[in-house]
């Protein structure tokens, strides 16, 4: 497991992100994660379409679930070869509950807490609180990556306009 120091940080402070970072022009590493529904949910699955997927640390925290909300919205307008996945390391209970709640259907919402293997293959693990880093992947149609954006400070949104962006240009 390799560690990065100051990539990241909270409320001003470094944490240390362990894994193994992926880049534009990468394949993108099948990993596993567990859906709300208790049930495993696989990259793989998703082959042949555009997937963006967004790295959250807790889906019950302000940033975070104002950062899948925004996702969910845009998805609606993103057509049926494009899938929106959010990856956070909570419980698949809470995860299930955030989304009842927040009435969100048009993002898959899967949790990493098991094996943290997302968080690892990706590189987006912090080793401090054992959360995700918050960023963005594209991956396109043909398995690799696309776009990367790392969210330096961990309580700042992505740049969604940027995302979006990429977004339509490999559409």
């Amino acid at each position: 497991m390799s560690e990065r120091k100051g990539k990241v940080t909270m409320g001003g402070n470094p944490l240390t992100l362990t894994g193994q970072e992926v880049k534009e022009g990468d394949k993108a590493p099948e990993f596993k994660a567990v859906t709300n529904e208790m049930g495993e949910f696989k990259l793989s699955d998703l082959k042949d379409k555009t997937v963006v997927i967004s790295s959250v640390p807790s889906l019950d925290t302000g940033v975070c679930s104002k950062q899948t909300q925004r996702f969910n919205d845009e998805a609606k307008t993103m057509g049926n070869d494009v899938e929106v996945v959010t990856v956070s390391m909570d419980l698949p209970f809470a995860q299930k509950r955030w989304i009842d709640e927040h009435d969100v259907k048009d993002v898959t919402i899967v949790s990493d807490h098991k094996d943290a293997e997302f968080g690892e293959k990706y590189g987006m693990l912090l080793k401090e609180p054992r959360l995700l880093a918050r960023g963005v992947f594209i991956v396109g149609k043909d398995g690799t990556i696309k776009y990367h954006q790392l969210v330096g400070e961990i309580s700042e949104h992505p740049d969604y306009d940027e995302v979006l962006d990429k977004l339509k240009e490999l559409q």
